[in-house]
């Protein structure tokens, strides 16, 4: 974390977009603020001293269960935290290994293909702005 010349604290984190082999993506369904009961994709802040690449393995594995090698990154985008902004980097992942099961800050965790994602999305389910993010970078499933 840190701030800016204007005051504003910009708060570091990281997203997976990681999907399995039948090419569903992975969503965790968050347990806390902001989106408490929403449908996200797995990810957290970057601890001091941490690279996105650690911070995302230690999330996911956290998080879901599985094991993950980082790979480019696709995107950012900032959301509005209390007290400052969030900018997070999304990263596609390669599953490495594990057993997908929700953890300390998911609900849930689910493999999504397109219909049960259009579902959450027609139903109000997805973190706001999640599905126009991932349609603008080709990453629906």
């Amino acid at each position: 974390m840190f701030v800016t010349d204007s005051g504003v604290r910009i708060i570091r984190c990281v997203g997976a977009i990681v999907r399995d082999s039948a090419g569903r993506l992975l969503l965790v369904q968050r347990n806390n603020e902001p989106g408490r009961g929403m449908w996200s994709l797995p990810g957290g802040r970057v601890e001091a001293g941490e690279s996105d690449a650690t911070a995302l393995a230690r999330e996911l594995l956290e998080e879901t269960g599985l094991s993950v090698r980082p790979g480019p990154l696709v995107g950012s985008v900032e959301r509005a935290a209390p007290n400052g902004v969030y900018v997070i980097y999304d990263y596609a992942c390669e599953l490495a290994g594990g057993t997908l099961r929700p953890g300390d800050d998911a609900r849930d965790a689910a493999w999504v293909d397109s219909a049960g994602f259009a579902a959450l999305q027609r139903t109000g389910r997805l973190i706001p702005e999640l599905a126009e993010t991932l349609r603008e970078w080709g990453q629906v499933p």
